[in-house]
Protein backbone atom coordinates (compact mmCIF):
# COMPACT_ATOMS: atom_id res chain seq x y z
CA UNK A 1 0.00 0.00 0.00
CA UNK A 2 1.02 3.58 -0.53
CA UNK A 3 0.72 6.51 1.88
CA UNK A 4 0.20 10.04 0.62
CA UNK A 5 -1.83 12.48 2.78
CA UNK A 6 -2.33 14.67 -0.30
CA UNK A 7 -4.72 11.96 -1.55
CA UNK A 8 -6.00 10.26 1.56
CA UNK A 9 -5.06 9.46 5.13
CA UNK A 10 -6.73 7.23 7.68
CA UNK A 11 -6.20 7.62 11.41
CA UNK A 12 -7.49 5.13 13.96
CA UNK A 13 -8.38 7.01 17.14
CA UNK A 14 -9.85 4.17 19.23
CA UNK A 15 -10.15 0.38 19.17
CA UNK A 16 -12.51 -2.03 20.86
CA UNK A 17 -11.54 -5.58 19.96
CA UNK A 18 -11.31 -5.67 16.19
CA UNK A 19 -13.54 -2.61 15.80
CA UNK A 20 -12.01 0.79 15.10
CA UNK A 21 -13.14 4.40 15.33
CA UNK A 22 -11.21 6.55 12.92
CA UNK A 23 -11.02 9.59 10.70
CA UNK A 24 -10.78 9.34 6.91
CA UNK A 25 -9.21 12.51 5.53
CA UNK A 26 -9.48 13.59 1.89
CA UNK A 27 -8.66 16.89 0.14
CA UNK A 28 -12.36 17.80 0.31
CA UNK A 29 -12.87 17.06 3.97
CA UNK A 30 -12.80 14.46 6.70
CA UNK A 31 -15.27 11.71 7.54
CA UNK A 32 -15.54 10.05 10.93
CA UNK A 33 -15.64 6.25 10.84
CA UNK A 34 -17.30 3.85 11.09
CA UNK A 35 -19.64 5.46 8.61
CA UNK A 36 -22.39 4.62 6.17
CA UNK A 37 -22.19 6.10 2.66
CA UNK A 38 -25.51 6.81 0.88
CA UNK A 39 -25.76 6.09 -2.83
CA UNK A 40 -25.91 9.03 -5.21
CA UNK A 41 -26.18 6.58 -8.08
CA UNK A 42 -26.96 8.98 -10.91
CA UNK A 43 -25.60 12.09 -9.22
CA UNK A 44 -28.37 12.33 -6.62
CA UNK A 45 -29.34 10.64 -3.38
CA UNK A 46 -32.83 9.82 -4.62
CA UNK A 47 -35.40 12.41 -3.64
CA UNK A 48 -33.07 14.63 -1.62
CA UNK A 49 -30.96 17.71 -2.24
CA UNK A 50 -27.37 17.76 -0.94
CA UNK A 51 -28.17 19.91 2.10
CA UNK A 52 -30.73 17.37 3.27
CA UNK A 53 -28.18 14.57 2.98
CA UNK A 54 -25.64 16.60 4.96
CA UNK A 55 -28.28 17.52 7.56
CA UNK A 56 -28.95 13.80 8.04
CA UNK A 57 -25.36 13.51 9.24
CA UNK A 58 -23.53 12.37 6.12
CA UNK A 59 -20.16 13.63 4.92
CA UNK A 60 -19.58 11.36 1.90
CA UNK A 61 -21.71 9.87 -0.88
CA UNK A 62 -21.11 7.29 -3.61
CA UNK A 63 -21.59 7.92 -7.33
CA UNK A 64 -22.09 5.09 -9.80
CA UNK A 65 -19.58 5.11 -12.65
CA UNK A 66 -21.62 2.73 -14.82
CA UNK A 67 -24.84 4.73 -14.71
CA UNK A 68 -23.10 8.10 -15.04
CA UNK A 69 -21.13 6.73 -17.99
CA UNK A 70 -24.37 5.95 -19.82
CA UNK A 71 -26.09 9.21 -18.89
CA UNK A 72 -25.08 12.02 -19.04
CA UNK A 73 -21.53 10.72 -19.68
CA UNK A 74 -18.21 11.29 -17.98
CA UNK A 75 -17.02 13.75 -20.59
CA UNK A 76 -20.05 16.01 -20.13
CA UNK A 77 -19.72 15.97 -16.35
CA UNK A 78 -16.04 16.82 -16.67
CA UNK A 79 -16.76 19.85 -18.89
CA UNK A 80 -19.28 21.03 -16.28
CA UNK A 81 -16.70 20.98 -13.50
CA UNK A 82 -16.81 17.40 -12.25
CA UNK A 83 -19.36 15.49 -10.22
CA UNK A 84 -19.06 17.66 -7.09
CA UNK A 85 -20.03 20.81 -8.92
CA UNK A 86 -22.50 18.99 -11.18
CA UNK A 87 -24.56 17.66 -8.26
CA UNK A 88 -23.83 20.45 -5.77
CA UNK A 89 -22.12 18.23 -3.19
CA UNK A 90 -19.13 19.79 -1.41
CA UNK A 91 -17.92 16.81 0.61
CA UNK A 92 -15.96 13.73 -0.46
CA UNK A 93 -17.34 11.38 -3.13
CA UNK A 94 -16.39 7.77 -3.70
CA UNK A 95 -17.14 6.27 -7.12
CA UNK A 96 -17.48 2.56 -7.77
CA UNK A 97 -15.81 1.07 -10.81
CA UNK A 98 -18.76 -0.30 -12.76
CA UNK A 99 -17.62 -3.82 -11.94
CA UNK A 100 -20.62 -4.52 -9.75
CA UNK A 101 -22.84 -3.92 -12.76
CA UNK A 102 -20.99 -6.72 -14.53
CA UNK A 103 -22.15 -8.91 -11.66
CA UNK A 104 -25.72 -7.63 -11.45
CA UNK A 105 -26.38 -7.61 -15.19
CA UNK A 106 -24.98 -11.07 -15.72
CA UNK A 107 -26.03 -12.85 -12.54
CA UNK A 108 -28.53 -10.76 -10.55
CA UNK A 109 -27.95 -8.50 -7.57
CA UNK A 110 -26.69 -8.95 -4.02
CA UNK A 111 -30.30 -9.39 -2.86
CA UNK A 112 -30.51 -12.45 -5.10
CA UNK A 113 -27.43 -13.85 -3.42
CA UNK A 114 -28.46 -13.26 0.19
CA UNK A 115 -32.05 -14.35 -0.38
CA UNK A 116 -30.95 -17.50 -2.17
CA UNK A 117 -32.17 -16.62 -5.66
CA UNK A 118 -29.82 -17.92 -8.31
CA UNK A 119 -30.10 -14.95 -10.64
CA UNK A 120 -29.89 -15.04 -14.41
CA UNK A 121 -27.72 -17.38 -16.44
CA UNK A 122 -24.18 -16.07 -17.14
CA UNK A 123 -23.90 -13.45 -19.90
CA UNK A 124 -27.63 -12.84 -20.00
CA UNK A 125 -29.26 -9.53 -19.07
CA UNK A 126 -27.12 -7.07 -21.02
CA UNK A 127 -23.56 -8.42 -20.79
CA UNK A 128 -22.24 -9.60 -24.16
CA UNK A 129 -18.85 -10.83 -23.06
CA UNK A 130 -16.29 -10.76 -20.24
CA UNK A 131 -12.67 -11.34 -21.18
CA UNK A 132 -9.18 -10.15 -20.32
CA UNK A 133 -9.67 -6.79 -22.01
CA UNK A 134 -12.88 -5.89 -20.21
CA UNK A 135 -16.65 -6.18 -20.54
CA UNK A 136 -18.92 -5.65 -23.54
CA UNK A 137 -22.54 -4.92 -22.73
CA UNK A 138 -25.67 -3.31 -24.09
CA UNK A 139 -26.83 0.01 -22.71
CA UNK A 140 -30.14 -0.27 -20.89
CA UNK A 141 -30.93 3.22 -22.22
CA UNK A 142 -30.67 2.77 -25.98
CA UNK A 143 -29.45 -0.79 -26.58
CA UNK A 144 -26.11 0.36 -28.00
CA UNK A 145 -23.06 -1.82 -27.47
CA UNK A 146 -20.64 -0.37 -24.93
CA UNK A 147 -17.27 -1.42 -23.54
CA UNK A 148 -15.80 -1.00 -20.08
CA UNK A 149 -12.20 -1.85 -19.30
CA UNK A 150 -9.92 -1.11 -16.34
CA UNK A 151 -8.47 1.87 -18.19
CA UNK A 152 -11.87 3.20 -19.25
CA UNK A 153 -13.23 2.82 -15.71
CA UNK A 154 -10.34 4.86 -14.31
CA UNK A 155 -10.70 7.45 -17.07
CA UNK A 156 -14.39 7.85 -16.23
CA UNK A 157 -13.68 8.17 -12.53
CA UNK A 158 -11.04 10.77 -13.31
CA UNK A 159 -13.59 12.70 -15.37
CA UNK A 160 -16.05 12.51 -12.49
CA UNK A 161 -13.33 13.83 -10.19
CA UNK A 162 -14.19 11.64 -7.22
CA UNK A 163 -12.04 11.70 -4.11
CA UNK A 164 -11.85 7.89 -3.97
CA UNK A 165 -11.93 5.75 -7.10
CA UNK A 166 -12.42 1.98 -6.91
CA UNK A 167 -10.45 -0.36 -9.15
CA UNK A 168 -12.33 -2.25 -11.87
CA UNK A 169 -13.27 -5.80 -10.93
CA UNK A 170 -15.58 -8.69 -11.69
CA UNK A 171 -17.91 -9.65 -8.87
CA UNK A 172 -18.63 -13.36 -9.13
CA UNK A 173 -21.84 -14.89 -7.72
CA UNK A 174 -22.07 -17.51 -5.01
CA UNK A 175 -23.11 -20.25 -7.39
CA UNK A 176 -19.98 -19.80 -9.58
CA UNK A 177 -17.72 -22.81 -9.10
CA UNK A 178 -14.27 -22.67 -7.54
CA UNK A 179 -12.37 -22.73 -10.84
CA UNK A 180 -14.35 -19.84 -12.32
CA UNK A 181 -14.02 -17.84 -9.08
CA UNK A 182 -10.25 -18.45 -9.05
CA UNK A 183 -9.85 -17.33 -12.68
CA UNK A 184 -12.04 -14.29 -12.05
CA UNK A 185 -10.11 -13.33 -8.91
CA UNK A 186 -6.80 -13.59 -10.73
CA UNK A 187 -8.14 -11.47 -13.59
CA UNK A 188 -9.38 -8.85 -11.14
CA UNK A 189 -5.83 -8.60 -9.75
CA UNK A 190 -4.44 -8.11 -13.27
CA UNK A 191 -7.11 -5.47 -13.86
CA UNK A 192 -6.01 -3.77 -10.63
CA UNK A 193 -2.47 -3.36 -11.96
CA UNK A 194 -3.85 -1.90 -15.19
CA UNK A 195 -6.01 0.52 -13.19
CA UNK A 196 -3.02 1.64 -11.16
CA UNK A 197 -0.83 2.00 -14.25
CA UNK A 198 -3.43 4.21 -15.90
CA UNK A 199 -4.02 6.24 -12.74
CA UNK A 200 -0.31 6.81 -12.20
CA UNK A 201 0.03 8.42 -15.62
CA UNK A 202 -3.40 10.05 -16.09
CA UNK A 203 -5.30 10.19 -12.81
CA UNK A 204 -6.04 13.33 -10.78
CA UNK A 205 -3.22 13.82 -8.25
CA UNK A 206 -5.63 14.19 -5.32
CA UNK A 207 -7.71 11.11 -6.14
CA UNK A 208 -7.16 7.99 -3.99
CA UNK A 209 -7.63 4.46 -5.35
CA UNK A 210 -9.05 1.51 -3.42
CA UNK A 211 -8.38 -2.05 -4.57
CA UNK A 212 -11.08 -4.70 -4.22
CA UNK A 213 -10.54 -8.02 -2.46
CA UNK A 214 -12.44 -10.81 -4.21
CA UNK A 215 -12.34 -14.60 -3.92
CA UNK A 216 -15.90 -15.65 -3.18
CA UNK A 217 -16.29 -17.74 -0.03
CA UNK A 218 -12.93 -19.49 -0.47
CA UNK A 219 -10.37 -18.68 2.21
CA UNK A 220 -7.29 -19.34 0.06
CA UNK A 221 -8.62 -17.17 -2.77
CA UNK A 222 -9.57 -14.37 -0.39
CA UNK A 223 -6.12 -14.51 1.22
CA UNK A 224 -4.29 -14.41 -2.10
CA UNK A 225 -6.46 -11.51 -3.26
CA UNK A 226 -6.01 -9.59 0.01
CA UNK A 227 -2.25 -10.03 0.02
CA UNK A 228 -1.84 -9.01 -3.62
CA UNK A 229 -4.15 -6.01 -3.22
CA UNK A 230 -2.35 -4.82 -0.11
CA UNK A 231 1.01 -5.17 -1.90
CA UNK A 232 -0.19 -2.92 -4.75
CA UNK A 233 -0.03 0.88 -4.77
CA UNK A 234 -3.54 1.37 -3.37
CA UNK A 235 -4.72 3.87 -0.76
CA UNK A 236 -7.32 1.63 0.85
CA UNK A 237 -9.07 -1.72 0.69
CA UNK A 238 -12.59 -2.50 -0.47
CA UNK A 239 -14.16 -5.89 0.22
CA UNK A 240 -16.47 -7.11 -2.53
CA UNK A 241 -17.71 -10.15 -4.33
CA UNK A 242 -20.10 -12.79 -3.19
CA UNK A 243 -20.16 -13.07 0.58
CA UNK A 244 -22.04 -16.32 1.04
CA UNK A 245 -25.30 -18.18 0.80
CA UNK A 246 -26.84 -16.53 3.90
CA UNK A 247 -26.15 -13.95 6.59
CA UNK A 248 -24.20 -16.37 8.75
CA UNK A 249 -21.76 -17.21 5.99
CA UNK A 250 -21.63 -13.60 4.87
CA UNK A 251 -20.56 -12.53 8.35
CA UNK A 252 -17.88 -15.20 8.44
CA UNK A 253 -16.48 -14.20 5.02
CA UNK A 254 -16.41 -10.50 5.96
CA UNK A 255 -14.66 -11.23 9.27
CA UNK A 256 -12.17 -13.54 7.59
CA UNK A 257 -11.39 -11.05 4.84
CA UNK A 258 -11.06 -8.04 7.14
CA UNK A 259 -8.53 -9.95 9.22
CA UNK A 260 -6.46 -10.61 6.08
CA UNK A 261 -6.04 -6.92 5.23
CA UNK A 262 -3.40 -4.56 6.71
CA UNK A 263 -4.44 -3.42 10.21
CA UNK A 264 -3.82 0.26 9.41
CA UNK A 265 -5.71 0.27 6.09
CA UNK A 266 -9.09 1.91 5.60
CA UNK A 267 -11.58 -0.91 4.91
CA UNK A 268 -14.75 -0.37 2.90
CA UNK A 269 -17.46 -3.03 2.53
CA UNK A 270 -19.29 -2.74 -0.77
CA UNK A 271 -23.07 -3.08 -1.05
CA UNK A 272 -23.98 -4.03 2.54
CA UNK A 273 -26.20 -1.87 4.74
CA UNK A 274 -28.83 -3.77 6.75
CA UNK A 275 -28.82 -2.58 10.40
CA UNK A 276 -27.60 -5.90 11.83
CA UNK A 277 -24.98 -6.25 9.10
CA UNK A 278 -23.66 -2.78 9.90
CA UNK A 279 -23.03 -3.48 13.59
CA UNK A 280 -21.66 -6.94 12.81
CA UNK A 281 -19.32 -5.54 10.15
CA UNK A 282 -18.14 -2.78 12.45
CA UNK A 283 -17.35 -5.38 15.13
CA UNK A 284 -14.90 -7.18 12.82
CA UNK A 285 -13.11 -4.04 11.67
CA UNK A 286 -15.03 -2.54 8.74
CA UNK A 287 -14.73 1.25 8.59
CA UNK A 288 -17.24 2.26 5.91
CA UNK A 289 -20.21 0.78 4.08
CA UNK A 290 -22.36 1.69 1.08
CA UNK A 291 -25.74 0.28 0.18
CA UNK A 292 -29.05 1.12 -1.48
CA UNK A 293 -31.07 -0.34 1.41
CA UNK A 294 -32.22 2.89 3.16
CA UNK A 295 -33.25 4.74 0.01
CA UNK A 296 -34.65 1.75 -1.89
CA UNK A 297 -36.78 0.60 1.04
CA UNK A 298 -38.20 4.10 1.45
CA UNK A 299 -39.49 4.17 -2.11
CA UNK A 300 -41.47 1.01 -1.35
CA UNK A 301 -42.98 2.25 1.90
CA UNK A 302 -40.57 0.36 4.13
CA UNK A 303 -39.40 1.96 7.38
CA UNK A 304 -36.19 1.04 9.18
CA UNK A 305 -37.05 0.28 12.79
CA UNK A 306 -35.72 -1.71 15.79
CA UNK A 307 -37.56 -4.90 14.80
CA UNK A 308 -35.00 -7.72 14.53
CA UNK A 309 -37.75 -10.34 14.12
CA UNK A 310 -38.96 -8.45 11.02
CA UNK A 311 -35.59 -7.74 9.42
CA UNK A 312 -35.42 -4.29 11.06
CA UNK A 313 -38.27 -2.83 9.01
CA UNK A 314 -42.00 -2.58 8.60
CA UNK A 315 -44.34 -1.57 5.80
CA UNK A 316 -46.00 1.75 6.63
CA UNK A 317 -48.53 1.14 3.83
CA UNK A 318 -50.24 -1.60 5.81
CA UNK A 319 -53.69 -0.66 7.09
CA UNK A 320 -52.61 -1.23 10.67
CA UNK A 321 -50.88 2.16 10.47
CA UNK A 322 -53.67 4.22 8.89
CA UNK A 323 -54.86 5.77 12.18
CA UNK A 324 -51.61 5.67 14.18
CA UNK A 325 -50.97 9.15 15.66
CA UNK A 326 -47.42 8.44 16.80
CA UNK A 327 -44.14 8.68 14.87
CA UNK A 328 -42.59 6.09 12.60
CA UNK A 329 -40.15 5.17 15.40
CA UNK A 330 -40.42 6.58 18.90
CA UNK A 331 -37.47 8.80 19.78
CA UNK A 332 -36.18 9.15 16.23
CA UNK A 333 -34.86 12.71 15.68
CA UNK A 334 -35.56 12.84 11.94
CA UNK A 335 -37.95 15.35 10.34
CA UNK A 336 -40.45 12.63 9.43
CA UNK A 337 -40.76 11.41 13.01
CA UNK A 338 -40.65 14.77 14.82
CA UNK A 339 -43.16 16.55 12.57
CA UNK A 340 -45.55 13.99 11.12
CA UNK A 341 -47.69 11.09 12.28
CA UNK A 342 -47.38 7.55 11.08
CA UNK A 343 -50.96 7.86 9.79
CA UNK A 344 -49.97 10.79 7.58
CA UNK A 345 -46.95 8.97 6.21
CA UNK A 346 -49.11 5.89 5.65
CA UNK A 347 -51.46 8.07 3.58
CA UNK A 348 -48.64 9.67 1.56
CA UNK A 349 -47.00 6.35 0.82
CA UNK A 350 -50.25 4.63 -0.14
CA UNK A 351 -51.08 7.56 -2.41
CA UNK A 352 -47.55 7.38 -3.88
CA UNK A 353 -46.98 11.04 -3.13
CA UNK A 354 -43.38 12.15 -3.69
CA UNK A 355 -43.37 13.81 -0.27
CA UNK A 356 -43.94 10.44 1.35
CA UNK A 357 -40.96 8.84 -0.38
CA UNK A 358 -38.79 11.82 0.54
CA UNK A 359 -39.75 11.72 4.21
CA UNK A 360 -39.24 7.96 4.47
CA UNK A 361 -35.85 8.37 2.78
CA UNK A 362 -34.85 10.99 5.34
CA UNK A 363 -35.98 8.71 8.17
CA UNK A 364 -34.13 5.65 6.86
CA UNK A 365 -30.94 7.63 6.28
CA UNK A 366 -31.07 9.22 9.73
CA UNK A 367 -31.70 5.80 11.29
CA UNK A 368 -28.68 4.30 9.50
CA UNK A 369 -26.48 7.27 10.38
CA UNK A 370 -27.44 7.18 14.04
CA UNK A 371 -26.70 3.45 14.06
CA UNK A 372 -23.10 3.85 12.89
CA UNK A 373 -22.56 7.02 14.93
CA UNK A 374 -23.73 5.12 18.02
CA UNK A 375 -21.29 2.34 17.19
CA UNK A 376 -18.47 4.89 16.96
CA UNK A 377 -19.36 6.28 20.37
CA UNK A 378 -19.50 2.76 21.77
CA UNK A 379 -16.06 1.90 20.38
CA UNK A 380 -14.54 5.00 21.96
CA UNK A 381 -16.19 4.10 25.28
CA UNK A 382 -15.07 0.46 25.02
CA UNK A 383 -18.63 -0.93 25.00
CA UNK A 384 -19.27 -1.96 21.41
CA UNK A 385 -20.18 -5.51 22.40
CA UNK A 386 -23.02 -4.26 24.60
CA UNK A 387 -24.17 -1.82 21.91
CA UNK A 388 -24.20 -4.56 19.29
CA UNK A 389 -26.15 -6.90 21.55
CA UNK A 390 -28.70 -4.17 22.23
CA UNK A 391 -29.24 -3.56 18.52
CA UNK A 392 -29.69 -7.28 17.92
CA UNK A 393 -32.15 -7.42 20.83
CA UNK A 394 -34.32 -4.67 19.36
CA UNK A 395 -33.06 -1.39 20.80
CA UNK A 396 -33.10 1.74 18.68
CA UNK A 397 -29.65 3.26 18.07
CA UNK A 398 -30.34 6.17 20.46
CA UNK A 399 -31.44 3.70 23.18
CA UNK A 400 -28.75 1.02 22.82
CA UNK A 401 -26.49 0.61 25.82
Amino acid sequence: MRSDPARLSFEIVARDGDARAGVLRTPRGSVETPCFVPLATRGSVKGLVPDEVADAGYGMVLGNTYHLMLRPGGERIATLGGLHRFMGWEGPIITDSGGFQVFSLAFGGVADEIKGRRGRPPLDGGVLGIDEEGVRFRSYIDGSERFLSPERSMELQAQLGSDIAVAFDECTPYHADYDYTARSTERTLRWLERCLDWHRDGGPPGQAVFGIVQGGVHEELRRASAEATAAAAVDGIAIGGTLGRDKEQMGAVVAMTAAMTPPAAARHLLGIGEPDDLVDGIAVGIDSFDCAVPTRLARHGMVLAPLPDRRYRYDVRRRAHESEPGPLVTGCPCAACTRFSRAYLHHLSRAEEMTGARLLTIHNLVYSQRLVAGAREAIIAGRLSAYRESIHAGAAPWEAS
